[in-house]
């Protein structure tokens, strides 16, 4: 882990490079190859990856983002609402839905989990914070509006809002 100078600088880099208390995070990389028997997901070269190789002596794992979608356990929870969004509701969950698709294709662990009707909003929760900042910032750079950002202490967690009245 890298460590930069000064007290501060610490912590943002634990939240900023999902350094934390993660405990869907292994303690310890897996030998030898894995495959997650629920998305297919495969364990190589220290990293999770769609890669199709050695799956036939490949160990099984579930992947950190099975188990979290499998208990219900989100990493990120987006809070889109306002008039606008009302309006165009179909036009902004096709943007969350674009980033998430773009980003699984890379990350596998990077998932949506659910996305749920909540107080006449909508709750987006992701398996990781990376995922739901990504979709955050890729809302309102698309469409403006408002956004707040709060990380939760000494969890992984992220919970953001965004809003746009007009």
């Amino acid at each position: 882990m890298r460590r930069e100078r000064g007290p501060y600088r610490y912590r943002r880099l634990q939240i900023l490079e999902g350094y934390g208390d993660d405990p869907y995070r292994a303690a310890r990389k897996p030998r030898g190859p894995v495959e997650c028997p629920r998305c297919g997901a495969t364990f190589r070269d220290g990293r999770w990856s769609w890669r199709a190789g050695a799956r036939a002596r490949a160990a099984k794992l579930v992947c950190p983002a099975c188990r979290r979608i499998a208990e219900d356990a989100p990493a990120g929870y987006l809070t889109l609402s306002g008039e606008w969004f009302q309006r165009h509701r179909a036009e902004v969950l096709g943007r969350v839905m674009h980033c998430a698709e773009a980003e699984r294709a890379e990350h596998p662990l990077e998932r949506i989990i659910a996305i749920r009707e909540e107080d006449g909003a909508t709750r987006v929760t992701t398996t990781s914070t990376h995922l739901a900042r990504l979709i955050a910032h890729a809302l309102k750079r698309a469409f403006k509006g408002e956004l707040k950002m709060t990380y939760g202490r000494g969890d992984n967690l992220l919970r953001a809002r965004w809003s746009r009245a007009r």
